[in-house]
């Protein structure tokens, strides 16, 4: 705890809500001030706050420029005591139906509040610089005088499509004709590949002159303005800084994207959104593929493969956090935040919610663009959220899994849902909460506790959110500990009301990433490839005696094995299971060892030296009339030794002498 003094400053927004200040205080605030107009007629209280307290909640984002304008003017006047943070009540937590409850809207207000006052990790980032080099593609001349006025402040290059009849040349732009045929990378790295691109000939007189075409003509940019395309070149071009597209723009549009590519020019920090931890990726081995499921899911198209591994282009990469929902190992984390973070915040909004309401909150997963406008919109157009439904805002709700959506309800809440933008890509969503249902379908919680949102307008998010609600849950006692594979065992595990010991198991599907695998014992030969392969260790065999074992909780169903196995010998088998066996060795498939007739020792597998004797005896010339069939039946070290002393082989030498001895000497 700190011992700086915090005051909340609330608002009524013109006495258009209540606050129960007493209750809010409680939620660790020293004073609690209620205002009319905190950025109007009330803004003295705002300065007023900002001069005499240390730490300054106000609850209204709405002015936030003009509290933040208030804050400068301060530090410059060496008046500043406070530091200044600031939370949405109003649209999340204060306009609501006329009939809601007030008791819930405040647990709801409480809620938020407790969860504003987490200190927040720090995302990893790095510095993306762009020195203003910038391409334009058009259809034709008519783009030039923009080109023109856009070279004056960045380095500009300009490809047509169509070359024009006459054009002189500029200083301010450079000016070529072509076809973009791909373009890759993000702001301040972008990759382009033209065809038959031909730059401009300056020298000369009369009509304009191209040089000559070349197809595949590669070049690199800061910023792409595209003026050409109906449709993205980029995937996911929401997550892409420094692309600017308006196919056949008017003038006001080229003066938005002049302004909007003045603007980024200069040095970045990037959010390292996901981290890669390539010794636990599951993508391949020795050149054998096994789990794709990030790049299948990835919509930017920014993650690659890589060898036994895979390569996240962070240019490239958006931060929806898709990859990280559906890794099955961890291998890739979203640090934006951590996983670990989300799940307290979870807890901290639901047991805050629970503790002042005695019921049990929705959690609605909204991102940061639309689902948090449409929400401001309800509440200022209509009846708003329902007082239960707690927004959790996140970059991009990609990145809510099954792990996520269970640790929700596990925490509590009445319901996970998931508010999907039109621009969100469905492919994570649909995966996760798909695999969600199936989970949940062999517990005792009603699967309709989970839901995914697609919501365009008020009323259709409305008619989502009022009157769906389902009656309070049993509470569960889970700790929440963990990465993602433990939350998720430990909160299935609450729900069946598993003892840890009886075997339980839920179907699922292929693709799914837990489950077993079954070996068919008439095909397999125990060549232990597929031990050999598994990145997660859940295979393993033994040391003294040919067998193959697996540790259930550990098989991510990556199909590395299935793979690898030349005698296709293994089938993946999903499903969630829960019980003692799967954290102890399973035996699969085993066999007694062959014993070397000469020494004794263990060696191979018992029925695949029979099988190779009874091919071979009789009916190879090698093993025809002959004793060599003896030496399939020794060990490495005997084989030798009976190769080397056997009478017919070409490299034998004499025995060799025995070794003298002390005794030896003595007795000469």
């Amino acid at each position: 705890m700190t011992d700086r003094q915090t005051t909340l400053v609330l608002c009524t927004c013109d006495k258009t809500m209540q606050f129960d200040a007493d209750a809010l205080q409680q939620r660790g605030f020293d004073q609690v001030i209620t205002t009319d107009q905190l950025c109007g007629s009330d803004l003295d209280v705002a300065v007023s706050a900002l001069n005499q307290t240390q730490d300054v909640v106000f609850a209204c984002e709405q002015q936030a420029q003009v509290f933040e304008q208030i804050q400068y003017e301060l530090s410059q006047e060496d008046q500043l005591n406070a530091s200044l943070s600031l939370i949405d009540l109003r649209d999340r937590a204060g306009w609501s139906a006329p009939d809601a409850s007030h008791r819930e809207i405040t647990a709801k207000q409480a809620a938020l509040l407790a969860d504003a006052q987490l200190e927040r990790p720090g995302t990893p980032a790095r510095e993306v610089t762009s020195n203003g080099t910038c391409l334009i593609i058009a259809h034709d001349a008519s783009v030039l005088p923009f080109a023109e006025q856009l070279g004056e402040e960045l380095a500009v290059t300009c490809v047509l499509e169509q070359p024009p009849v006459t054009t002189a040349p500029s200083s301010n732009y450079d000016l070529a004709t072509g076809k973009i045929r791909s373009i890759q990378g993000g702001l301040g790295a972008f990759d382009v590949i033209f065809d038959r691109f031909s730059t401009l000939t300056v020298s000369g007189r009369g009509a304009t002159q191209f040089g000559p075409t070349q197809d595949g003509a590669e070049s690199t940019c800061d910023i792409v303005i595209d003026l050409v395309n109906e449709t993205s070149l980029l995937a996911a071009e929401a997550t892409r800084d420094g692309y600017l597209r308006a196919p056949n723009p008017h003038p006001i549009e080229l003066a938005t994207l002049s302004a909007r590519a003045k603007g980024l020019v200069g040095t970045f920090d990037k959010p390292l959104y996901v981290r890669y931890e390539g010794s636990i990726c599951a993508h391949s081995r020795s050149q054998q593929t096994g789990c794709t499921r990030c790049i299948d899911t990835c919509g930017a198209k920014a993650i690659r493969s890589n060898g036994d591994g895979v390569y996240i282009d962070q240019d490239m990469c958006g931060g929806c956090g898709g990859c990280a929902s559906v890794c099955p190992t961890s291998a890739i984390l979203y640090d934006d935040p951590p996983f670990e973070f989300l799940v307290t915040r979870v807890k901290t909004l639901i047991s805050t919610y629970r503790g002042a309401a005695n019921s049990a909150p929705r959690i609605l997963f909204v991102d940061r663009s639309f689902g948090r406008q449409l929400i401001a919109n309800a509440a200022r157009f209509s009846r708003g959220l329902p007082a239960d439904v707690i927004p959790y805002e996140v970059d991009n709700v990609e990145l809510i899994g099954h792990a996520e959506l269970l640790a929700v309800l596990g925490a509590g809440a009445s319901a996970a849902l998931i508010l999907k933008s039109p621009r969100t890509a469905k492919t994570a969503i649909a995966n996760q909460s798909a695999l969600t249902d199936r989970l949940l379908s062999g517990t005792t919680v009603d699967r309709q506790r989970v839901a995914v949102i697609e919501a365009d307008s008020i009323e259709q998010l409305e008619s989502a959110l009022y009157g769906t609600a389902l009656p309070d849950p049993k509470s569960f006692d889970v700790a929440l500990l963990g990465g993602r594979r433990e939350v998720t065992k430990q909160v299935i595990a609450a729900m069946t009301e598993h003892d840890g010991e009886t075997p339980l198991h839920i179907a699922l599907e292929p693709g799914d990433p837990y489950g077993t695998i079954e070996v068919d014992s008439d095909k397999c030969t125990l060549c232990l490839a597929c031990v050999s392969q598994c990145p997660t260790g859940a295979l393993n065999d033994r040391s003294d005696r040919p067998e193959i074992n697996i540790v259930e909780n550990a098989c991510v169903q990556c199909g590395l094995c299935a793979n690898t196995c030349p005698e296709t010998a293994i089938t993946l088998k999903p499903q969630f299971s829960l019980g003692k066996q799967t954290l102890d060795q399973q035996p699969l498939h085993g066999e007694d060892p062959f014993e070397c007739i000469e020494c004794g020792r263990p060696f191979g597998v018992k029925s695949t030296i029979e099988k190779i004797i009874e091919k071979l005896d009789g009916k190879h010339w090698m093993y025809t009339d002959s004793d060599n069939t003896r030496l399939v039946k020794m060990c490495d070290d005997c084989r030798v030794s009976a190769q080397y002393h056997d009478e017919n082989a070409p490299m034998r030498g004499p025995d060799r002498p025995r070794v003298r001895t002390t005794d030896d000497y003595l007795d000469s």
